[in-house]
């Protein structure tokens, strides 16, 4: 029974790539036959960016969802992101792709003691469809406002000469690197630091699995985690800028260091919203942290506002409007 679930899904998947792959070559055609022409002199995204930006996607959500990495329902929609973040600026799929690579790592990790406390982790660290929206669904709004500003561009991040392109550019990275920062916290904090964490908020001990609880490992993870995504982002730029445009930018090795501040901050951000907007409380029974308010539950802190995804969605939007700040006060 198992076996056949999983030859359905990865039927599914195909099928699901197969008709992503024709409806993204018929948009092409149609873009060029009455937007843009059908030279490549007078296309505004030449034919290989466009293929690049179907194939890529696809060969590595094949490649995740094979290694477990992402649920079905989860591939599916990183087809769709993928696609018009490869579309906007190669370092914005580096991001996501070392997002889904780094943060599927870190769930998997210990598996066996993390999933006590975690609620989202499934299939053994698999992302499902509402994980990917809410880890990459900002990003992906931001990357069409990029494409319909700035258009397909690899632009290196310089705030003096290409401001909206780089506002934008690290708006993205700031939505990505504080989902992958809070997620490094969350599992190596969890897993690693030896004792109790405090909540955010009061500085008061709490339980492992508590809205809001930090640890000093799990403060050190979210820098490293925001790190990591800033390396993808300079590889991309490393890769793909032209050579005039970087020779005129600021020293672009400063992007890997507000990545990192993304992931500290988004971290931050989504522990306050969690130790004072998200209900955590001890079940009197099993002894386990719960997210819901009921008989047998004693409250440790928060209130039943928002959930886990909600959180996630809010603290990335708003790491993704502070982090252009930072990327200019450092000095991009």
């Amino acid at each position: 029974m198992a076996n056949l679930a999983k030859q359905a899904a990865s039927g599914f998947l195909s099928m699901g790539a197969l008709v992503f792959v024709i409806t993204s070559l018929f948009l092409f055609i149609g873009k060029n036959l009455f937007f843009s022409g059908w030279t490549a002199d007078h296309a505004t995204i030449t034919p290989l960016r466009w293929l690049s930006s179907t194939m890529v996607p696809v060969i590595v959500v094949s490649w995740g969802h094979g290694r477990k990495s992402l649920s079905t329902s989860g591939a599916l929609l990183a087809l769709i992101v993928g696609f018009f973040l490869t579309l906007a600026h190669y370092s914005f799929f580096f991001c996501l792709l070392a997002l889904l690579i780094t943060s599927s790592k870190a769930s998997k990790y210990k598996q066996e003691i993390t999933a006590k406390q975690d609620k989202d982790v499934k299939d053994g660290g698999q992302m499902n469809w509402l994980q990917v929206l809410c880890n990459a669904g900002i990003a992906f709004e931001l990357c069409l406002l990029y494409l319909l500003d700035i258009g397909s561009s690899d632009l290196p991040v310089d705030f003096r000469h290409q401001y909206r392109a780089s506002w934008l550019g690290m708006a993205v990275l700031g939505a990505i690197s504080c989902c992958n920062g809070d997620t490094w916290a969350k599992e190596f904090g969890t897993v690693l630091a030896t004792a109790d964490p405090f909540l955010i908020t009061t500085f008061q001990k709490v339980p492992k699995g508590t809205n809001g609880g930090v640890t000093p490992v799990g403060i050190v993870s979210s820098f490293v985690g925001g790190l990591l995504i800033g390396v993808a982002y300079f590889f991309g730029i490393l890769m793909t800028a032209a050579s005039m445009d970087m020779e005129i930018a600021p020293n672009q090795l400063l992007v890997i260091l507000v990545g990192g501040l993304g992931g500290l901050v988004g971290s931050g951000l989504d522990s306050l919203l969690g130790a004072s907007l998200q209900f955590s409380g001890k079940d009197a029974k099993t002894g386990k942290i719960v997210e819901v308010a009921r008989e047998g539950v004693i409250p440790i802190a928060g209130k039943m506002v928002l959930d886990n995804h909600s959180v996630n969605l809010v603290s990335s939007i708003l790491t993704a409007l502070l982090l252009p700040k930072i990327a200019l006060a450092v000095g991009l």
